[in-house]
């Protein structure tokens, strides 16, 4: 096998070399088992230094692609039979105590004091119209944007709705998909999202989580045909369900002709050097519903949430629920769509993530 890195390409070189191997072992051409190249072998064949191979493999390690063995190498532990049966990890999930409404680290008041001042001098009145009912063009554009850059995942603005927080998105969720359907939710999961689908009648189905996600036992179980997930350290179990459970899913939602709530709250606050792979950029179905708020990247102040469409769900949406109007104020919506496309947002991601590597 031969790896390159493109300088042109403007990415990266560990990205690169991540993506390169990712792509060969999901196409089987590294196939289960089999050992990857020592990271100096692979230093040779990339012209890059040890420290950026080993970026590369972490990566792929924390995404579930590969193992480290102790002085024998790095080992593929993905395999396509396990979008049919994944083998569930032994571990039981275990109750993380903090809350899930703790802020991770605080937003500079400074950035966001000159955002505002920025907004009220340059949008003037247009913070006193009406916002569209899905939100602003210009702050669903920059969030599409946003989600290139950080996850990779290709959608227009027409597909993103914004509302004020994720209660409310819940809700607007099953009212597409339907009440009569059985929702499927983790178990431990965050209990306010039970509260509000039973609140609005919905009947719920508890699925027990092992140590890398959902029990297949369970999935295999449940009559439901919508599964809500929080694939990135679940609260309060903390687990984060590994790439090869996260498509088991996907094959989970295509046979029940189901869907998938995928909520992926706080999961730019990873460690890692790379987003995780997100359900709704592994889906070629169009049957996940991704969902994400700022209240946990920016402050619990921040009443901001987004959810995102796969297309075929457009039209019904649109039909359904696009009377409804925008609960998020125009000012909020301007004000953080400066932070984004300043890169204010991701500065502060990125000043987060290097402080929670330094404290691990």
């Amino acid at each position: 096998m031969k790896y390159s890195i493109n300088v042109s390409e403007g990415k990266f070189a560990y990205l690169q070399i991540y993506e390169q191997i990712k792509k060969d072992i999901v196409s089987g051409a590294i196939r289960f088992g089999s050992k990857l190249p020592s990271k100096r072998l692979m230093c040779e064949e990339t012209g890059v230094s040890v420290i950026t191979v080993e970026h590369a493999y972490s990566i792929l390690c924390d995404e579930g692609y590969i193992e480290a063995k102790e002085r024998s190498g790095y080992f593929v532990i993905y395999k396509e039979s396990d979008f049919l049966s994944t083998i569930d990890s032994h571990s039981e999930p275990q109750i993380l105590k903090t809350s899930r409404k703790k802020a991770e680290c605080d937003f500079p008041v400074s950035v966001l004091q000159k955002a505002v001042r920025k907004v009220l001098i340059d949008k003037d009145s247009e913070i006193l119209k009406r916002s569209p009912n899905q939100g602003l063009e210009e702050l669903r554009g920059a969030i599409a944007e946003y989600l290139f850059r950080s996850n990779g995942i290709r959608v227009s603005k027409e597909q993103i709705i914004v509302g004020a927080g994720a209660e409310y998105l819940y809700s607007l969720i099953l009212q597409l998909l339907g009440k009569n359907r059985i929702f499927a939710l983790e178990n431990p999961s965050y209990e306010k999202i039970r509260k509000v689908y039973s609140a609005n009648n919905v009947k719920t189905d508890m699925l027990n989580l092992g140590g890398n996600g959902i029990k297949t036992t369970e999935l295999n179980r449940t009559a439901a045909t919508v599964l809500h997930i929080t694939p990135f350290n679940s609260f309060p179990s903390g687990i984060t369900a590994t790439v090869s459970k996260r498509q088991e899913y996907l094959r989970w939602a295509e046979n029940r002709k189901g869907f998938i709530v995928e909520d992926n709250y706080a999961a730019e606050l990873t460690v890692s050097k790379k987003n995780e792979d997100t359900v709704f950029s592994l889906s070629e179905n169009g049957r996940v519903i991704y969902l994400n708020t700022f209240s946990e990247t920016i402050a619990p102040s921040m009443r901001i949430g987004y959810m995102v469409l796969p297309e075929n769900l457009l039209k019904d949406f649109t039909e359904k629920l696009g009377f409804y109007s925008c609960t998020v104020p125009v000012l909020d919506q301007y004000v953080l769509c400066e932070l984004i496309e300043s890169g204010s947002f991701e500065r502060h991601i990125n000043r987060v993530r290097r402080a929670k590597r330094k404290a691990d």
